[in-house]
C-alpha cells in the first residue's frame, strides 16, 4: 500500500501505510495518532474560545435582534462546508429543549437552483444570486470555507454587504480572503493548516453560536 501514498497521507496516517503485520505495534501507531489528533483540536479550541468569545457573544446577541425583527439565517459553503452550512440551518430550525424554531436556510440544498446557476452563469455567484432574489435586511448571512478563499463566498458576503444583511464568516488558516472583506461583521478563524482541525473547530464555534443565539433570543421573548 505505501508504494502509491502520497507523503500527506502517509504523515496523516502512518499506520496504514507500515508494509507491516506487527498488530500491537499498529493499534499503539492508531492510538498515538488519535492523542495527537485530539491535543491539536482540544488546543486549536482553546485558542479560538481565547480570542473569539466575545465577539461570538456579541455576534449572537445581534443574530437575535435580526431573528426578532422577523429576520432569517441564509447559510452557505462549498464541500464539506456545505454540509456544515446545512447542520447550522438544521440547529435552528429544530432546536429542541423547547426553545421556537427559527428561520434558517442552506443555499446549497436546492439542487434545481444549485445546478441552474452552474450551468448557465457560473459557480462563483452561486450564493450572491441567491442572496440577491431573496436577502433583506434583517436577515443574517453565514458563510463557511477552510481556505477563507472560496471566490462564490466573497461574492456573497459582499452581495449581504450591500443589502444590509448581518454577515459571519468561518475561515480557516489566517482568514484567506475573506479576512480582507470590509463586508464581513464577524469573521471567526480557526488558525490552523489542517483541513481536517479546521473544520472539527468550526463545528464547534457554530454551535456556540447556535446556542447563544438560541438563548438570546429566548430572553427577547420573555415578557
Amino acid at each position: 500500500m505505501s508504494g502509491g501514498a502520497r507523503p500527506e497521507m502517509e504523515a496523516l496516517y502512518p499506520f496504514l501505510y507500515s508494509g507491516g503485520s506487527d498488530l500491537p505495534a499498529v493499534l499503539a501507531q492508531v492510538r498515538a495518532s488519535t492523542v495527537a489528533k485530539a491535543a491539536e483540536i482540544t488546543e486549536l479550541r482553546r485558542v479560538i474560545a481565547g480570542q473569539d468569545s466575545g465577539r461570538l457573544a456579541a455576534a449572537a446577541a445581534e443574530a437575535a435582534a435580526r431573528f426578532a425583527a422577523g429576520g432569517r439565517l441564509l447559510a452557505f459553503g462549498n464541500g464539506g462546508s456545505a454540509t456544515d452550512a446545512q447542520q447550522l440551518a438544521t440547529l435552528f430550525l429544530n432546536p429542541g429543549s423547547g426553545a421556537r424554531p427559527l428561520p434558517a436556510f442552506a443555499l446549497a440544498n436546492d439542487t434545481s437552483v444549485v445546478t441552474a446557476l452552474c450551468n448557465d452563469i457560473g459557480v462563483e455567484v452561486l450564493f450572491a444570486r441567491q442572496l440577491a432574489a431573496i436577502g433583506t435586511s434583517s436577515d443574517i448571512a453565514v458563510g463557511l470555507s477552510t481556505s477563507g478563499n472560496s471566490e462564490n463566498l466573497v461574492r456573497a458576503f459582499e452581495e449581504a454587504g450591500r443589502r444590509g444583511m448581518l454577515t459571519i464568516g468561518l475561515a480557516g488558516y489566517a482568514g484567506g480572503k475573506m479576512a480582507e472583506l470590509d463586508s464581513i461583521d464577524y469573521l471567526f478563524v480557526a488558525p490552523s493548516a489542517s483541513v481536517h482541525r479546521i473544520q472539527e473547530a468550526q463545528t464547534t464555534v457554530y454551535h456556540v453560536l447556535w446556542e447563544l443565539t438560541v438563548a438570546a433570543v429566548a430572553g427577547l421573548d420573555r415578557p
